[in-house]
């Protein structure tokens, strides 16, 4: 039986792995000339499900009205004359009350929780390497007050299974010695143990080698320009290289899956927002921080890889442009130079702006339309890395005709129109 994933991004590149190991002859389809070249090429690194809130709050709408006036907030919203746009505000703005809130992140948490036991068992099987750390992640606070909040805040992902530790400011150095310079600027942290980093792009590309010796036919520089159907079921994919025939179909193409889903009748609720990036080189004798983490106040988060410091910053409510300037730079280097000063080499940054697939739930979208040998695994959001494990398990067990591990409650495509 043979299946054609689309899409050769973390979540493309997962789900050809799982069903491989279902015995499908596996073809995987992608514009690009290599794996992971859009949105999971230079994201923030952390495997992080003691982060996953929804970002559907009830201050959320505040904070996007803000930012029309401060550059500096953490949502930030550059309104257009596209109508996509503002449905998908609608939507959005619906789900920022508190029960929406709370169900959003607790669907979100249980799906990273179970995702990032998928990577384990992936890395244990295939062996590949990827700048990994599995020593925790650190959230702090500068003021007591929030401090104080995001200890009350963090009961639901506790509740659901995430190890999270209040830290005072006296025991940062402990975890992280790189902070200790500037721990009286920091009121306290939450430290979750259990998350994890990783370069996600040297992740994708080593997975995609693995799968290429075990079978996998890899076919880039490949444009799909549509899909072709008869009846309840698509016939081939209509592609740069010509057609391309299989038994099932996955769409992972992230930003881009509503535009060939709307051809085909199904309707998925999926926006881009915008993030920034920036990576350092790092020398012996700079001084990077120990583990990954996120100033939440300024919310800037950064993660050490290897030999080189990871910050990013800003989620962009702005269209299909993965343009920047220096400006949008400024922030999260003015607040990463304050945290860590030899963290690396400031003047030889690479930068890099790359679109989230978001859901106005921030939860993914799994499951068939209206073509029963079509499957969608798309919309992971800012949680790609942590979530794409698990969305690929989900997706083989779905194409398998078996019960997912976990509840898909809100996350099959029926319950998104």
């Amino acid at each position: 039986m043979k299946a054609i994933v689309l899409g050769a991004g973390l979540v493309g590149v997962t789900t050809a792995y799982e069903l491989l190991q279902d015995g499908w002859d596996v073809t995987v389809l992608d514009r690009a000339e290599a794996p992971a070249q859009f949105t999971s090429f230079a994201n923030a690194g952390l495997v992080a499900p003691a982060h996953a809130y929804a970002w559907s709050s009830p201050q959320a709408p505040g904070i996007l009205l803000k930012s029309l006036v401060s550059n500096d907030q953490a949502l930030r919203l550059k309104p257009s004359i596209d109508p996509k746009m503002w449905r998908w505000m609608w939507k959005f703005y619906r789900q920022c009350t508190a029960e929406g809130a709370r169900v959003n992140t607790s669907r979100k948490v249980k799906l990273c929780l179970y995702s990032q036991g998928i990577l384990h068992d992936t890395v244990a099987a295939t062996g590949v390497t990827y700048d990994g750390r599995a020593d925790g992640l650190l959230y702090f606070y500068r003021s007591p007050a929030t401090f104080e909040a995001a200890q009350a805040k963090a009961k639901i992902l506790s509740d659901h299974g995430c190890e999270l530790r209040a830290v005072e400011r006296s025991e940062l150095a402990g975890i992280d010695p790189a902070l200790e310079p500037v721990q009286d600027q920091i009121a306290g942290a939450l430290y979750a143990p259990n998350d994890e980093s990783g370069d996600a792009c040297k992740f994708t590309n080593e997975l995609a080698t693995w799968c290429k010796a075990h079978g996998v036919t890899f076919k880039f520089d490949t444009v799909v320009d549509g899909l072709e159907t008869d009846g309840d079921r698509v016939t081939s994919i209509v592609t740069s290289a010509g057609r391309q025939t299989a038994d099932a179909c996955v769409l992972c193409l992230g930003v881009y899956s509503p535009h060939l889903a709307r051809h085909l009748g199904d309707d998925l609720p999926i926006y881009p927002v915008k993030g920034y990036s920036m990576t350092l080189p790092v020398a012996a004798h700079n001084n990077p921080p120990t583990i990954g983490g996120v100033d939440e106040e300024n919310l800037v988060a950064y993660c050490p890889m290897g030999d080189r410091l990871r910050l990013t910053a800003t989620a962009e409510f702005s269209g299909y442009s993965t343009s920047y300037q220096p400006s949008d730079f400024r922030h999260m280097m003015g607040v990463a130079k304050a945290l860590f000063p030899s963290g690396g080499d400031y003047t030889k940054g690479s930068y890099w702006a790359g679109l989230r697939p978001m859901t106005p739930e921030g939860t993914p979208i799994f499951g068939q339309g209206r073509h029963r040998n079509l499957w969608y695994n798309t919309g992971q959001g800012h949680m790609g890395w942590t979530m794409c494990h698990g969305s690929a398990r989900i997706t083989a067990d779905l194409i398998a005709g078996k019960s997912p591990a976990i509840d898909l409650e809100g996350m099959l495509l029926s319950a998104t129109a």
